[in-house]
């Protein structure tokens, strides 16, 4: 939510901010003197320290600093960042978000009361149509104040009733990829070459700014910053919709992706070729699908994407595969992708749904629901 702040609002929130990352911070002494991120056991090792230290926070917006560091060292685990026997390193936060909870924020029709050091302020916000349609659908729980670019948004979590889960209909393979965004089993491609070329002069821009090196380069940067990433997003919430249109009207009760966690990790590559697929967005646009679909009660699963390509889906024998075009000896030939897909929906072996932790992209972040 866009907050409509005014300037002394405005300079509330940043001392608030600032106070927040400061708490945040002389934290991670604690975290790494004694190798502990659990938040119970932090906020008994550190919690008065921070109260001391930063008593016009208060104790429940100390009690939100630990939540964070806490949480911010816990996914560092996930991601093997911490080695066993080695020293914990040392987590920066210097722009941090301030982490609210219903004790320090509470929602009064189009404006929301925060808690900052100076006592609550009631700050206005945009509610268009989409936001006032997701408050009433559910309740508010946590929320994240952030400042990008000297403007503030509440970021507000919200618990929405789960959708009664389709238990007929057909299953729907979705094959992701650079080249073509996206294919289903239907026979549905998704081009990217548009998309690719676009990435591609986003990238060349940045790099002939960034050699120029001059003070009129720089502020070009900064005007340009996250351009890329809100047009690949903008690209991709298009085609997950598309996608689960079409699960929609076909009557699919099951869309099945491929598992590709860590798969920059297993293609080997130039250095070219790296950077190209570092800023692929395959994990954002297949959550953008995951949640669509979970919306209208179509269930998600991820399969394991060995041998999908390679294998035909009509015979079940290896084929060949020359850039978009599969063919086998048994006489099919179709899109390599859509026999990807239909491989997906047909003998690719489950994983779940649920996947590990995955490195995102540098312009990968969650959005809103369609």
């Amino acid at each position: 939510m866009k907050l409509l702040a005014s300037a002394e609002q405005a300079k509330k929130l940043a001392e608030l901010s600032y106070a927040f990352s400061q708490a945040c911070n002389r934290l991670v002494p604690f975290v790494q003197a004694h190798r502990c991120w659990n938040r119970v056991a932090l906020h008994h090792l550190a919690y008065y320290s921070i109260r001391d230290r930063f008593p016009a926070l208060g104790s429940q917006m100390a009690c939100n600093a630990i939540y964070r560091v806490a949480s911010a060292y816990k996914a560092l685990k996930s991601s093997k960042g911490i080695a066993k026997g080695k020293p914990v390193p040392a987590i920066s936060f210097d722009r941090a978000s301030v982490h609210f909870d219903h004790r320090t924020y509470s929602l009064r029709d189009c404006a929301v009361s925060l808690f900052t050091l100076n006592g609550r302020e009631l700050v206005p916000f945009v509610c268009g149509k989409h936001q006032a349609n997701l408050l009433a659908s559910g309740s508010p729980k946590e929320a994240e104040l952030v400042c990008r670019k000297g403007q503030w948004y509440f970021n507000l979590v919200l618990d929405i009733p789960d959708v009664p889960g389709i238990t007929e209909g057909s299953v729907m393979g979705v094959d992701i990829g650079e080249n073509a965004l996206a294919a289903t089993s239907n026979g549905k491609v998704f081009g990217g070459g548009k998309l690719r070329f676009e990435r591609d002069r986003y990238l060349a821009h940045r790099r002939r700014l960034q050699s120029n090196g001059s003070r009129a380069a720089k502020r070009k940067l900064r005007a340009i910053s996250g351009r890329e990433r809100r047009h690949v997003e903008h690209v991709n919430h298009e085609v997950s919709k598309a996608i689960v249109r079409e699960a929609l009207a076909l009557g699919v009760r099951e869309i099945r992706m491929e598992d590709l966690t860590h798969i920059r990790d297993r293609i080997k590559a130039g250095k070219r070729v790296r950077a190209r697929l570092h800023r692929w967005a395959f994990r954002q646009l297949q959550d953008f699908v995951a949640y669509k679909a979970q919306a209208f009660g179509i269930s998600v699963v991820y399969v394991n994407p060995a041998y999908t390509s390679q294998t035909c889906s009509v015979c079940g024998d290896i084929g060949k595969r020359e850039k978009n075009l599969f063919s086998c000896s048994c006489g099919n030939r179709r899109h390599a992708d859509v026999n990807a897909a239909a491989n997906i929906a047909g003998f690719a072996e489950p994983t779940g749904s649920a996947r590990a932790a995955v490195n995102q992209p540098e312009f990968a972040h969650y959005a809103s629901v369609m």
